[in-house]
């Protein structure tokens, strides 16, 4: 009787997260393709980081003023409307490879206007989980969420990497477009949505924007959790741009050795999933949300820095992320519990544009420092000095310096946060 309650009452958020989740899993495909694509074409760490910086940029940018727009808008409707937009320029690079046209300046262009869509989109897709799923349910819906994006992460690489050899990037967005098909058709036919009860419509687009800001001062502990996560997005974003820079060029390394650690990552991800989804409610989520911060900031970094081989790199990535769905899952139940369902697209469009400024900033930083900082330093020592005894020598030292630099700044940021009050009274009001 439990598990027919449990299946029927999740059933409408089970028919969207599993649909929207395989259509995500296509994007990454794609997303990981045409950074293989771009670094064999340049061979640059910076001009693979401005993918994600033009994903990121209008992501930012915008957020406030599309979480105003997802609350008067039908939820449904934009994100189909979206979705639809995102595949065509999906299409546009497909045709531009085909021709034999297609330049950087080109992903550069398309990557903006998706990010833009996505822009849009993710407030009504957040708000639209909340309206399908029962209170009691939000850690379990937070958890499967969290599973998701582990698969995606632990297939996307493999799946995209083997399918890159075999059919080239014609074959990796076929397959995209082909998911994209199947969660379109799912969210028109099988998902009836219903509506939240906002005021949005009520107010101008740039006071609807403000009302998230107001809300999140308010709520200095929510603001100061988020301002936490800008604070670790940034190393992460830096971590993300050199990574490929790494990974490509070690002796150890190449296209094998990328895919099998960003594997490793979503394997991890998805035993933490499995995790979150199955575990009763801790007694503290922010002792909880800080400890897996911690584990991850003093782990992969410093074994991608320090390690010798494949092997280590792996143990690393595992150890990494396998608390990140756990802290995923606390922490939507921390806001998600919190803010009313009427201002939550313009609470999480406010969340989303102070969480993640940091990314495009920290993708740049992060090409940036490897292109015109580390590696130039790396190639100027001689063989007797401290960095090649820690990092080696030739293409991919440099890297391995500022992933050393980039665990000791992770670190440093837990433990800062660890301390703030604000963060610890959310215990004091948290009910459920």
């Amino acid at each position: 009787m439990k598990h027919k309650t449990f299946s029927g009452g999740l059933r409408p958020f089970l028919v969207l997260w599993s649909t929207q989740s395989l259509s995500t899993l296509g994007s990454s495909m794609t997303a990981f393709a045409l950074v293989l694509w771009s670094y064999q074409a340049r061979g640059s760490a910076l001009t693979t980081a401005l993918l994600s910086v033009c994903s990121y940029a209008p992501y930012v940018a915008m957020s406030i003023f599309a979480g105003a727009l997802s609350d008067r808008w039908d939820k449904k409707r934009t994100m189909l409307v979206c979705d639809t937009l995102a595949a065509l320029c999906t299409l546009v690079v497909l045709g531009l490879a085909e021709t034999g046209a297609l330049k950087l300046g080109h992903l550069y262009l398309v990557n903006a206007l998706s990010g833009l869509m996505n822009t849009v989109q993710q407030p009504a897709a957040d708000v639209a989980v909340t309206l399908l799923t029962p209170r009691e349910h939000f850690q379990r819906a937070g958890g499967l969420r969290s599973l998701s994006y582990s698969l995606n992460n632990m297939l996307s690489p493999a799946l995209a990497t083997g399918l890159y050899a075999f059919a080239g990037l014609r074959g990796v967005i076929l397959f995209d477009l082909a998911t994209f098909c199947v969660a379109f058709l799912s969210l028109l036919l099988l998902i009836d949505l219903p509506q939240g009860s906002g005021r949005g419509e009520e107010e101008p687009v740039l006071r609807s924007a403000q009302t998230g800001l107001r809300y999140l001062r308010r709520e200095r502990g929510v603001l100061d959790i988020i301002l936490f996560l800008a604070a670790i997005n940034l190393t992460a974003s830096m971590y993300n741009a050199a990574l490929p820079a790494l990974a490509l060029t070690r002796p150890w390394g190449g296209e094998y050795a990328l895919g099998l650690v960003q594997s490793v990552c979503g394997m991890a991800m998805l035993a933490g999933s499995l995790a979150a989804s199955l575990l009763p409610a801790p007694k503290s989520r922010v002792r909880v949300i800080c400890n897996c911060l911690l584990l991850a900031m003093s782990t992969e970094n410093f074994c991608l820095a320090l390690g010798k081989n494949l092997p280590v790199w792996c143990v690393g990535a595992a150890l990494g992320w396998v608390g990140i769905p756990v802290m995923n899952a606390n922490l939507d139940v921390l806001v998600r519990d919190r803010v009313p369902v009427e201002l939550q697209g313009r609470v999480y469009a406010a969340r989303n544009t102070l969480q993640f400024f940091t990314i495009p900033v920290g993708y740049l930083l992060g090409g940036l420092l490897v292109d015109q900082v580390f590696e130039p330093l790396a190639a100027r020592l001689g063989p007797e000095s401290l960095w090649v005894l820690l990092f080696g020598t030739g293409k991919g030292s440099g890297a391995a310096g500022l992933f050393l630099v980039l665990g000791f700044l992770g670190v440093l940021t837990c433990l800062i946060f660890r301390r703030d009050r604000h963060i610890w009274g959310l215990e004091d009001k948290f009910t459920s």
